[in-house]
């Protein structure tokens, strides 16, 4: 069996997508406590190593003579997410920004000389002010001996319920090429050029529909005293705060497009994939219910399809934000095992 280490580990969406792939995770690093205890909540019938530190502080030499390893790790995203891009360039400084561990990723190759890596990364990586930072990833990998392949995925086009835009790059170490990018399996029916011999993207509710119980309710999802409740409720389902300025007998506030962040009281379609679910959305950022509340724990995690018995230690803030930075673990597994498939 292909054994794993998994970095940047998190609540282990990439972990759980490289065992159901066929391979064995012999260690994860993380330096958050919360998504360690998450680890060890759901460790019960895998033995690996869980390491609680800084990166940094770990020398990944001791795994360098193990055949046919692979690497696993989407390191932190904030240096390059969206929300960054009111920093000019001149101020943003990519590669003096302490979040950014794009080199530390490349250290752990150095030592351990895996077989095959697969990162992880927002879109957004590829931004200009990003992406000179994340092709000097790439060719220090070269350098290294990697062939690589750049990938931009939609999660929804591998049969997640969910339109969620990452980055992955495979790399094969000593190899005479770069392995092909991944087939979708499913396609986009509202788009013109959709490809009729795959299925239509997966809806949200046959998901999340069993959550829709009081046994599950949580007293975050309460919505009802909030500012924009009633402009909430006046939202259609699969759309957000811009329709309401379209609306016909409507008596609420309107705002102008551009003004708000697309997701804005953005509300779910039951027969439409979700959007991205995000580690730390304000107060009215969606996706909500269409139902008019906000998600619970279990809808958040069933969309990035963790496992239903999967647990989560912390508080609810927590929780949301483990779950959202995490790989939906259905991707993760399609990801790594062409990975596997191509490379070992």
């Amino acid at each position: 069996m292909v054994k794993c280490v998994s970095i940047f580990t998190g609540a282990g969406g990439l972990d759980i997508g490289a065992r159901n792939a066929g391979a064995e995770i012999i260690a994860c690093v993380d330096n958050d406590h919360d998504s360690i205890e998450t680890l060890r909540l759901n460790c019960s019938g895998h033995s690996f190593d869980i390491i609680e530190d800084d990166i940094k502080n770990v020398d990944f030499r001791r795994w360098a003579d193990i055949d046919d390893l692979v690497l696993i790790g989407g390191p932190p995203c904030q240096p390059f997410s969206k929300n960054g891009y009111w920093v000019t360039h001149d101020n943003r400084l990519i590669q003096d920004d302490p979040r950014n561990l794009l080199g530390q990723f490349i250290r752990v190759l150095s030592e351990m000389r895996p077989k095959a890596f697969l990162f992880e990364n927002v879109e957004s990586i590829l931004h200009p002010t990003n992406k000179d930072e994340f092709l000097r990833f790439i060719s220090n990998a070269e350098i290294l001996g990697y062939q690589c392949t750049r990938y931009r995925a939609n999660a929804a086009d591998f049969g997640v319920p969910q339109k969620r835009k990452r980055v992955f790059v495979f790399g094969v170490r000593g190899a005479s090429r770069a392995i092909p990018c991944p087939s979708p399996t499913h396609s986009d029916y509202s788009k013109k050029d959709f490809d009729d011999s795959f299925p239509d993207y997966l809806a949200v509710a046959p998901f999340i529909s069993r959550f829709d119980q009081p046994v599950f309710s949580e007293p975050q999802e309460d919505a009802t005293q909030g500012t924009y409740f009633h402009e909430l409720t006046c939202v259609p389902p699969g759309k957000n705060y811009i329709s309401l300025s379209k609306l016909s007998d409507y008596n609420g506030r309107k705002f102008r497009s551009g003004g708000r962040f697309w997701n804005f009281l953005y509300k779910l379609h039951p027969e439409l994939p979700s959007i991205t679910i995000a580690a730390q959305p304000g107060p009215w950022v969606g996706p909500f219910h269409w139902s008019n509340r906000r998600l619970r724990v279990p809808e958040v995690a069933a969309i990035q399809t963790f496992p239903e018995k999967y647990k989560f230690y912390g508080n609810r803030r927590s929780v949301q934000r483990q779950i959202g930075n995490a790989v939906p673990c259905i991707l993760a597994e399609k990801m790594i095992k062409h990975l596997l498939e191509n490379a070992i």
